[in-house]
């Protein structure tokens, strides 16, 4: 079980970093005793059958999506909704929930008419604890120490947990007999999640303890002010000497061509898979390879070095939160950030217009090898519930199930857009136009989205044309998606010591690119990594790997 990434950053990159290549052994052996207690191996277990997949019948696609991913394209909103749910979830139970944010703090429940019209389509009381990403680490680590559980997480947004794994075995619900296989029949919107989202959730000691955030195909992405970046001389077919010139084209007085936020790092994930390196993990038959073992990997780290050396990073990147990355880049003081591809539809409105939005296609790098980019782990993240009482677990299952009412349907609306009148009105098209209201009551400062959600659909209010644009970005970088195979896999040595192993490959990658340290540091810090339990990783993985395959 898990980022990135969400869709973002895998939410677990920290169990992937710098082991050795390890082959998969040809005789599976049980966990060990030491780790019987909290047992997270799915390696000899009898594996709960993942949930059937049943698809909503919804409406047809302007632009067609594909299986594995690349999102379906609607060029206008549907006419006819539909309900997808008949009776309200609940009968007005309180449920507390945490999860992150990416935006401002809601309005209090008192005053926020988006957050009034959910609890009453609900038929419960949802009270959140929103954790802003700044302070995601410190809050979880301080809720997972605890016993005073809310009754709903969500392990999410491309944080590294320490024990996360641990954790979801020893306290929260086992979700087995309610969504495994026909089960999830009972809850047809969680149903309609495609069967990859749950395999990249993956499972816990052979059982299911979560309902993942579905995400599409696309993973990290370098979203770009395509106006500068094409004033900048930005072509087809570039190479990294390219993007180079345009960045470097695009930063004047104290305007720069890259922005990044702390946690993704200066873009690593864009810029390593550029240059061909692995995300995270390849198998080679039997064998994993870390990532940050690779040449590729270490080349992409000199490159945004010598970007920084240059001078075309806004200065502060690492004391940037997400939230200020993303001011900073809708305010035109940065011409990029890499962000996940979900920031789509929130930067759409938020821009109101000022520039073309698009994402970056990976340039080639020295030597003409072949670029690469990030295929997403399947999910955002996955919901976790506190263990309770069945008729508990199944009021929460109708919560969630609500909550992923498909696109096409009044329940979606709600979630999505809220009240019309209120929240938004229609264009010519019946588009919904978010009101100023809507702009600050809506599900990205009141985060449910993150709880459980609809499969991704590409569909911008008012805005065909970049429905077209994304759509014809997606089938263009589609073949250059690369795909992390440790996705729903599962290593005791990781969920025990991944989060300290991450903690030096970051502090690594930041003290190098910010000309704090050599290169030469890099390579010292993937011999510690290797040293302090990746090798044991790498063997896990491969069992794990073996074992499912």
């Amino acid at each position: 079980m898990s980022t990135s990434s969400f869709s973002r950053r895998t939410l677990l990159r920290s169990i992937a970093a710098g082991g050795a290549a390890v082959a998969a052994p040809s005789l599976l052996t049980a966990c060990s005793s030491t780790a019987a207690r909290h047992d997270v191996s799915n390696v000899g277990r009898t594996l709960a059958p993942w949930p059937a997949y049943v698809p909503f019948a919804g409406p047809p696609a302007d632009l067609p999506g594909t299986a594995d991913g690349i999102q379906p394209g609607y060029l206008t909103y549907p006419k006819n909704l539909v309900s997808a749910v008949h009776d309200k979830p609940g009968t007005g139970q309180t449920i507390k929930v945490m999860t992150i944010t990416y935006g401002t703090p809601p309005k209090p429940a008192s005053s926020n008419r988006f957050w009034a019209a959910v609890n009453e389509a609900l038929g419960v009381t949802v009270e959140f604890t929103v954790v802003p990403d700044s302070d995601y680490m410190t809050k979880m680590a301080t809720m997972m120490a605890g016993d005073d559980l809310p009754d709903v997480i969500n392990l999410g947004g491309g944080h590294t947990l320490p024990r996360e794994a641990e954790f979801v075995a020893a306290k929260c619900a086992d979700l087995s007999p309610y969504v495994s296989g026909d089960a999830i029949k009972a809850y047809p919107n969680l149903a309609n999640l495609p069967t990859y989202a749950w395999q990249d959730m993956g499972r816990v000691g052979g059982k299911i303890y979560g309902v993942p955030v579905q995400r599409s195909a696309p993973g990290n992405c370098l979203w770009i002010n395509n106006d500068v970046f094409t004033a900048a001389g930005m072509k087809d077919g570039w190479t990294s000497d390219d993007f180079t010139a345009v960045a470097k084209a695009a930063t004047h007085g104290r305007k720069y061509g890259l922005g990044s936020s702390q946690p993704l790092l200066f873009g690593t994930d864009i810029h390593t898979t550029a240059f061909g390196a692995p995300q995270e993990w390849k198998v080679d038959g039997g064998t994993f390879v870390s990532a940050y073992t690779t040449d590729e990997y270490r080349a992409g780290i000199a490159f945004m070095a010598k970007l920084r050396q240059a001078g075309l990073y806004q200065p502060n990147v690492l004391g940037t939160s997400t939230v200020d990355c993303k001011t900073m880049f809708y305010n035109g003081t940065v011409a990029s950030m890499p962000d996940g591809f979900g920031a789509l539809t929130t930067s759409v409105p938020s821009i109101k217009g000022a520039f073309t939005l698009d994402a970056m296609v990976p340039y080639t790098p020295p030597g003409g090898a072949r670029p690469g980019m990030d295929r997403a782990r399947g999910i955002f993240g996955y919901t976790v519930l506190k263990k309770a009482t069945p008729d508990r677990i199944k009021l929460i299952l109708r919560v969630l199930d609500y909550l992923a009412a498909p696109f096409g349907t009044k329940e979606y609306e709600l979630t999505h857009f809220g009240i019309e009148g209120t929240h938004f009105t229609r264009d010519a098209q019946g588009s919904p136009i978010p009101t100023a209201l809507g702009q600050v009551e809506n599900p990205v400062n009141l985060p449910i989205k993150y709880l459980s959600d609809a499969p991704q659909v590409l569909y911008l209010p008012g805005n065909p044309d970049a429905v077209r644009r994304n759509h014809a970005w997606q089938t263009k970088v589609a073949p250059m998606l690369v795909r992390n195979p440790r996705f729903g896999l599962q290593s005791e040595t990781g969920t025990r010591v991944g989060a300290t192993l991450d903690t030096l490959r970051t502090d690594a990658i930041g003290a190098v690119v910010a000309g704090r340290k050599p290169m030469s540091a890099w390579d010292d810090t993937v011999k510690q990594m290797r040293s302090q339990g990746l090798d044991k990783i790498a063997e896990e993985y491969a069992q794990a790997y073996a074992s499912s395959h």
